[in-house]
């Protein structure tokens, strides 16, 4: 008897088509990117934790049904949108009222992960994707939800270890800047390039084609 909630052979086709995915550059990375920019490397991985357990929800979501009405739903599609929209724009109205050295490693070190899980779970774009994407590997035979979640955990495991090295990446640069930085110039273009991802992604959002 198979024990395992996935077919083997299908969970090792899965994987690497997931890592392509994980790999592309997109809304979670840039969004792990500026924390880092922002608040030091600990805080990019701390955000791509919050973006994992996101995605993990998400997968939760859509193997107990409720994300394909959410996604046949205008209205909901479009309220989760708007909310998402409206904390990212927050999110970057923050960072340019704080200013250079407003928020550094010291800040509260679940800010970056409630952050990370929330631009998450209000990114309709996630739950068509979940809902597109997914299903192609799901075995009917088998238990719907169990597969969901074991492809959601790959999706977010390697979203998590991707999107946490761009977010470390740029936290160094962003250390390595601050510490040559004189006249405080190079850190006050940090606070408009971090402040610049978020209002990009919330433009993003708006923008969203939902077919």
């Amino acid at each position: 008897m198979d024990l395992m909630p996935v077919d083997l052979l299908v969970l090792l086709t899965f994987i690497p088509a997931a890592l392509a995915l994980n790999l592309t550059p997109g809304a979670d990375m840039m969004f792990c990117a500026g924390q880092g920019l922002r608040a030091g490397p600990a805080a990019g991985w701390r955000a791509s934790a919050g973006v994992a357990v996101g995605g993990m929800t998400h997968a939760l979501i859509a193997g107990l049904g409720v994300g394909a009405l959410v996604a046949t739903h205008p209205v909901a599609f479009e309220v989760i949108r708007w909310f998402g929209a409206g904390y990212l724009l927050w999110l970057a109205v923050q960072i340019l009222r704080a200013g250079v050295g407003g928020e550094g490693p010291a800040a509260k070190p679940a800010k970056p992960f409630r952050d990370g899980l929330l631009v998450n779970l209000t990114n309709p774009k996630v739950i068509l994707f979940i809902l597109a994407f997914v299903p192609q590997f799901i075995d009917p035979a088998r238990p719907v939800l169990a597969q969901f979640l074991a492809f959601g955990a790959v999706l977010a495991a390697g979203g998590f270890f991707i999107n946490g090295l761009a977010g470390a990446l740029a936290g160094r640069l962003q250390t390595r800047l601050a510490r040559r930085d004189g006249s405080g110039k190079a850190g006050r273009w940090i606070v408009r390039i971090s402040a610049g991802i978020f209002a990009t992604l919330a433009l993003r959002l708006v923008l969203i084609d939902r077919s």
